[in-house]
C-alpha cells in the first residue's frame, strides 16, 4: 500500500458521526486525537454508556450544529499543549482521508478557541503507512465547508437516541410498550415523573430540573400526562419545548384537546361534524340549553371527563333538569350534548400519527351501557373505516395540532360525527384488537423526525 502523504493540516471526514468535512491539525506530539464537542453528556446503562454531544464543524462558526451519539469506550486525563489536564470521554469512530477509512480513538473536548475543530494524534496515524511533510498543508482531498450548505441535503447517520417519557405511571401497558419499542432499537428511554419536574425559567437558559439537578438535553420527549395534572404537565412540556427538545405532542395541542369546551369550539370553527353541543352557566338557561341539543335524551359531560367517567345520560326532561341544576349548584363545569341513539353503546376509535390513520377499532358496550369505553367494560374489535371517517379523524387531529391522537367518532344516520380527540390514547385495546404495533409506529415517527434530511442552510447576505 502506498504511504498516505499528509501535511501539517488536512481535510478529513468522520462519516459515522455525520461530519463530511473537517479541518484537522496533524500533531504527532499528541498520542490521542481530539474533536471539538460541546454539551457533552452520557446516558444509558452504566456498563455500556453512550455519550451525546454537539459539534460545530465549521471553524469560527457556531451557526452549524451537528449532534452525535457514540459509545463511550473510556474516560482519560488528557494534557493539552498548554499543560492543562482534562478528564475527557473517549469514543471510537471511523476516519476518512483521501478515500481511505479506518477506526480511530478520539477524545471529546470543547475546542471553540482552537484554530482547528480536530486534532489528529499519532495513535490515529499509526494504523496506516503515512508520511508527514510538516512544511506542507492540504496535500489530500480538498474538501469544503460548503458541503454543509450547498450540496444536496443528506440525512444524519443513525444513532442511539435519548428519549424522555413524561409520565406518572411508567408501569402501565402503554408506557411499557413504548419503553420496549425504544429499547429494541437501541435507544435509551427514561421515565420522568411529571409532578417531580420543576422549572428554571430564564430568557437565555431555561431548564427542567428533576431530583436536584437540571435534566440533560433529550432528542425527543413523549408526553403521557394524566388529565388530573394537565395544567402542570403541559407547563413541563412547554418548558421542554423552550429547551429546544422535540415533543410528540406540543403543550398547546394537549391543552386544546383536554379543554373539552375549547376543543368543541375549535371543531365547530373548522366545520367538523359533531353532535349538537351546548354550554351555559346560568340557572335561567336550562330549558333553552336542552332545546339546543334536540331535547332528551341527552348526554352531559364534565369538561375534564376521561375514559367514560364523568359522562352521564339523562333519559327524560325531568332527569336532565334535575341533573343540570345539581351540577350547577356544585359549581361543576359541563357540556350538554345531543344523544345519537343509533350509535348508543358503540363508537369508533382511530389512531392518527403524523397525518395518517394507522389503526382503527370499534368499541362496543358489553353491559348495555350507552358508553363503549374499554375502561368501563367495553369490547374492542378491528374494523374497516370509510374514506369519510378517515378524513374526519385526520382533520380533527390536525386542527387541534396533535401529531399523535386517538380520535373517537360516532357512526350516525347522518354520517360520521366527531366525539372527542385524545392526546394520550391508550395502546392496549387497539394493539390487541387491530394486531398492530402502534408503539413501533411511534418510534418510527420519532426516528423519522430526528434523522430527517436537514434543510439547506441560508447563505449570509
Amino acid at each position: 500500500m502506498e504511504p498516505l502523504v499528509l501535511g501539517w493540516r488536512e481535510w478529513v471526514a468522520l462519516p459515522q458521526l455525520g461530519l463530511p468535512a473537517l479541518k484537522a491539525k496533524v500533531d504527532t506530539g499528541a498520542k490521542t486525537s481530539a474533536l471539538h464537542a460541546f454539551s457533552i453528556e452520557t446516558f444509558g446503562p452504566a456498563d455500556a454508556p453512550l455519550v451525546r454531544f454537539g459539534v460545530h464543524p465549521v471553524d469560527y462558526n457556531s451557526d452549524v450544529e451537528i449532534w452525535c451519539t457514540a459509545e463511550a469506550i473510556d474516560r482519560r486525563y488528557v494534557r493539552s499543549s498548554n499543560g492543562q489536564a482534562e478528564n475527557r470521554y473517549v469514543i471510537q469512530t471511523r476516519l476518512r482521508i483521501a478515500g481511505r477509512e479506518w477506526p480511530i480513538e478520539v477524545s471529546l473536548s470543547n475546542r471553540h478557541t482552537m484554530a482547528h475543530r480536530m486534532l489528529l494524534g499519532r495513535g490515529a496515524l499509526e494504523a496506516q503507512p503515512i508520511n508527514i511533510r510538516p512544511w506542507c498543508e492540504y496535500l489530500q482531498d480538498n474538501l469544503s465547508f460548503d458541503i454543509y450548505e450547498d450540496q444536496a441535503p443528506t440525512p444524519p447517520p443513525r444513532r442511539s437516541l435519548r428519549i424522555a417519557l413524561l409520565t406518572m405511571q411508567p408501569g402501565n401497558y402503554s408506557n411499557r410498550r413504548l419503553i420496549e419499542a425504544a429499547e429494541a432499537r437501541g435507544h435509551v428511554i427514561e421515565p420522568i415523573d411529571t409532578l417531580r419536574c420543576y422549572m428554571d425559567i430564564k430568557p437565555m437558559a431555561s431548564a427542567v430540573h428533576y431530583e436536584g439537578k437540571a435534566l440533560p438535553a433529550y432528542d425527543f420527549v413523549i408526553p403521557r400526562i394524566g388529565t388530573s395534572v394537565t395544567a402542570y404537565g403541559t407547563a413541563v412540556v412547554r418548558q421542554f419545548e423552550m429547551t429546544g427538545a422535540q415533543v410528540l405532542n406540543s403543550a398547546q395541542a394537549i391543552v386544546q384537546s383536554r379543554d373539552k369546551l375549547f376543543a368543541h369550539q375549535l371543531m365547530a370553527m373548522h366545520k367538523l361534524p359533531m353532535p349538537d353541543t351546548a354550554f351555559a352557566s346560568s340557572h335561567n338557561d336550562t330549558e333553552d340549553l336542552i332545546r339546543m341539543v334536540g331535547g332528551t335524551p341527552l348526554v352531559i359531560k364534565f369538561l375534564r371527563s376521561t375514559q367514560g367517567k364523568g359522562v352521564v345520560l339523562a333519559g327524560n326532561r325531568k332527569d336532565a333538569e334535575a341533573l343540570i341544576e345539581a351540577l350547577r349548584n356544585a359549581e361543576a363545569s359541563f357540556l350538554v350534548q345531543q344523544f345519537i341513539s343509533e350509535s348508543a353503546g358503540q363508537d369508533l376509535r382511530c389512531i392518527v400519527l403524523d397525518g395518517k390513520v394507522i389503526a382503527a377499532m370499534v368499541r362496543r358496550s358489553a353491559t348495555g351501557d350507552f358508553r363503549a369505553n374499554l375502561h368501563i367494560g367495553g369490547i374492542a374489535c378491528e374494523t374497516r373505516i370509510s374514506p369519510e371517517e378517515r378524513k374526519l379523524a385526520i382533520k380533527a387531529a390536525s386542527k387541534l395540532g396533535l401529531k399523535f391522537a386517538g380520535v373517537d367518532i360516532l357512526r350516525s344516520a347522518k354520517g360520521p360525527l366527531l366525539l372527542e380527540v385524545n392526546s394520550s390514547p391508550g395502546l392496549e385495546g387497539i394493539e390487541k384488537a387491530a394486531d398492530i404495533d402502534i408503539a413501533g409506529h411511534v418510534l418510527d415517527y420519532i426516528e423519522h423526525r430526528t434523522f430527517r434530511v436537514r434543510p439547506r442552510l441560508k447563505k449570509a447576505a
